[in-house]
């Protein structure tokens, strides 16, 4: 008899098979599941073993994130860190320590403040001024969607009264027209392009330390939303592929590649020779990232009707649509012929139509490839829009942990929307029932990395650490096991790990220990479950 190289007693075992979706035993022989079962497994136990007895703990397969920046979210961890506050004085307090702990910076940068910290979601130059005003900072805020920008910065970047609005982004302004210090979207890159780009050094070690971090959370691998030159950042795809060729990838990484709203389908067959390259052990990038719309919060998100303004009436403005629709249709039925998989980000209704009708435009044109396109965010979905995304076999990429009452939602996008479109936000259950196929992300670091905060917040509709309250829209709550499917075998799917994802012989050994079994327990447990060990092809990487 063979024996195995690693067994697992005493279960809980989820296997997210649907053939056998609980078992207590689990053998890996080298990289891969070589049984699933109960006593029976205990005989691949030989002299060279190791046995891990989980004591009623709970074995899963590994998580996966299918819609992270994981490179620029380990580059943020050495940078000004704004992101576990929404105090006023707290952000300026950390940005004044910032600038005296780092004379040597020409630029002080940094990331995670929060839209609800200020009137209107807008932060004003003369606040940083106050803290730092020799030197330039520009900061990006929790979502990664706008900027907020010292005098020193705006100067710098030559912005004026004068200087108009980019196609894709808005300047706000103060009453005589003057830059006021927040940036929106496309107008971020506006200052963005002169802070010193991140070297190769950089963002290398922002990959090791991302993946730590990472693995400490349970995930195994990950789609990196985002590989290409974007607001005057570098692509950060050399961090990827000299970790890959180095050995030190440990994770299993796709990567999406920027599609350039600036440019049209000339840059085919650029991505096409990037494919190409980009392709190396556990990493490969095949996928392509279209931004078709900002974000609610700052009205840029695409709706099918005007946003409401702070008396309830209708106002002018229906947010942007990034790509043209009709180019978009195009666009999306030659990438689906090349078998690239598109990554949208589709956040407004409007923009979730556009992308599902460009998946319909290649369907009916290219019939249905197996190119398991898939639309990220969904914050708004018209109700007519969500059977289409089974019928097209379209992938819905969900953010659970945004999808709970907090004050940015509160404060700053359900008053706006109005009670109507307020409530088709992030349909996780009517999805479902619709017999769409889900899989889940956390787009940090505009968000926590953490998959049992997702799982959470997906299973609840409300926020870790809060048992009671108002729960966020509770017919869209989803069953636990439904929601760890999607952290699991959704996002290996969307991923293209087809052998990954889920618990069956053959399978690669990507596994993770929680502390509990978090099927049995108190859904408002949930996110207090910790991850104790990892392991990817069978290899510990935590724990």
């Amino acid at each position: 008899m063979n024996h195995a190289d690693l067994v697992f007693t005493n279960g809980p075992v989820f296997t997210a098979d649907a053939a056998r979706t609980r078992a207590t035993s689990l053998a890996v022989t080298g990289e891969r599941i070589t049984a699933v079962g109960h006593d029976e497994v205990r005989e691949l136990i030989g002299p060279r073993t190791e046995v891990v007895d989980l004591a009623g703990k709970l074995l899963i397969p590994g998580f996966q994130d299918s819609h992270i920046h994981a490179v620029y979210g380990g580059v943020e961890l050495g940078e000004c860190d704004l992101s576990d506050t929404v105090g006023v004085d707290e952000y300026l307090r950390r940005v004044r320590a910032f600038a005296e702990a780092h004379p040597e910076r020409e630029w002080i940068t940094g990331s995670g403040w929060s839209l609800e910290s200020f009137e209107g979601g807008l932060p004003t130059r003369q606040l940083l001024d106050s803290v730092v005003a020799d030197r330039p900072v520009y900061l990006l805020n929790r979502d990664h969607h706008g900027a907020w920008a010292n005098s020193r910065a705006l100067e710098l970047a030559g912005l004026t009264k004068d200087t108009p609005d980019p196609a894709d982004g808005r300047i706000e302004r103060e009453p005589d027209g003057t830059p006021g210090g927040t940036l929106q979207e496309g107008a971020t890159g506006l200052v963005a392009r002169l802070v010193p780009p991140t070297s190769a050094e950089d963002r290398l070690a922002g990959l090791h330390r991302a993946q730590q971090l990472l693995h400490s959370l349970g995930i195994t691998g990950w789609q990196d939303a985002l590989l290409g030159v974007f607001n005057g950042q570098p692509d950060p795809s050399d961090a990827y592929l000299t970790a890959a060729r180095a050995g030190t990838l440990t994770a299993r990484v796709r990567g999406a590649l920027w599609w350039d709203r600036d440019r049209g389908a000339d840059q085919i067959p650029e991505l096409v020779a990037r494919r190409a390259e980009l392709r190396h052990g556990r990493f490969r990038a095949d996928s392509i990232k279209i931004m078709q719309d900002g974000i609610a919060e700052n009205f840029t998100a695409a709706l099918g009707s005007p946003y409401l303004d702070g008396c309830g009436c209708a106002t002018a403005n229906s947010g942007l649509s990034f790509v043209d629709p009709a180019a978009l249709r195009e666009y999306v039925t030659e990438l689906d012929w090349l078998d690239f998989q598109v990554h949208f980000h589709a956040l407004g209704d409007r923009a979730v139509r556009e992308a599902l009708d460009a998946v319909a435009a290649a369907r009916a044109t290219n019939g249905h490839r197996a190119t398991r396109h898939h639309l990220a965010h969904l914050q708004v979905v018209h109700p007519d829009d969500i059977a289409r995304f089974a019928q097209l076999g379209a992938i819905a990429n969900i953010q659970p942990l945004w999808a709970c009452h907090e004050a940015q939602m509160d404060e700053l996008t359900i008053p706006f929307l109005g009670p109507e479109r307020a409530a088709w936000q992030y349909p996780f259950g009517d999805l479902l029932r619709a017999g769409a196929t889900l899989c889940a992300g956390s787009d940090w670091p505009v968000s926590s990395p953490d998959p049992l905060a997702g799982l959470h917040v997906a299973v609840n509709r409300l926020e870790p650490g809060t048992d009671h309250g108002r729960v966020f829209y509770p017919e869209q709550r989803i069953d636990l096991t439904s929601a760890l499917t999607a952290y699991t075998a959704g996002s290996a799917h969307v991923n293209g790990f087809d052998d990954a994802g889920s618990l069956q012989v053959g399978h690669l050994a990507d596994l993770v220990v929680l502390d509990r079994d978090i099927l049995t327990a108190d859904p408002l447990t949930v996110a207090d479950a910790k991850v104790e060990q990892t392991f990817v092809g069978g290899a510990r990487v935590f724990g």
